[in-house]
């Protein structure tokens, strides 16, 4: 699904976009295990805790 939105404070945007986190960008989720979300994202694999995955709106 493509990002339609990152939200968050300045630096915290600044930090996602920094990892590829950017609107009109496709992200799948691979793995959700307690607290940490696993993504797929250009052709990485990211993994995020469960407040900074709550800051990308897909």
């Amino acid at each position: 699904m493509p990002i339609k939105k990152v939200g968050g404070g300045k630096e915290l945007r600044k930090f996602l976009e920094n990892l590829g986190f950017v609107p009109g960008d496709p992200v799948t989720v691979l793995t959700h295990i307690g607290g940490s979300v696993i993504v797929s994202l250009r052709e990485s694999r990211v993994a995020l805790n469960s407040m900074m995955a709550s800051k990308i709106m897909v």
